[in-house]
């Protein structure tokens, strides 16, 4: 399957941890948002078709090296998402707290 830049979607989708990159993250969530919703007839799930719409506006775009400063705060400060959040600068404590929770949802 190619994206619309022309490379594969497997290629490079995990950084050197395991962890998704923003760009596949991102269009996994997408992709499974629009399917889910798609699929789902109008009045059947209706809470999990406002939860799914809900989580993909929610989503809190942060790039790569963003996401290992959370990361690595975290690992050594635990939830502290005001200190995490002054290491970012435009960052809020919320959208960081928001940026770790939609991360680990599935986990």
């Amino acid at each position: 399957m190619e994206s619309s830049s022309g490379s594969q979607l497997g290629k490079n989708s995990k950084t050197s941890d395991g962890r998704e990159t923003k760009a596949t993250s991102s269009l996994l969530l997408l992709i499974t948002a629009i399917h889910f919703v798609a699929l789902c007839p109008k009045g059947e799930n209706e809470d999990a078709r406002k939860e799914v719409n809900s989580t993909a506006q929610n989503f809190v775009h942060f790039t790569e090296e963003e996401e290992d400063i959370v990361f690595r705060m975290h690992r050594l400060v635990g939830n502290r998402w005001e200190l995490i959040a002054g290491r970012i600068p435009g960052r809020t404590a919320e959208e960081v707290e928001k940026f770790w929770a939609i991360k680990h949802q599935a986990t």
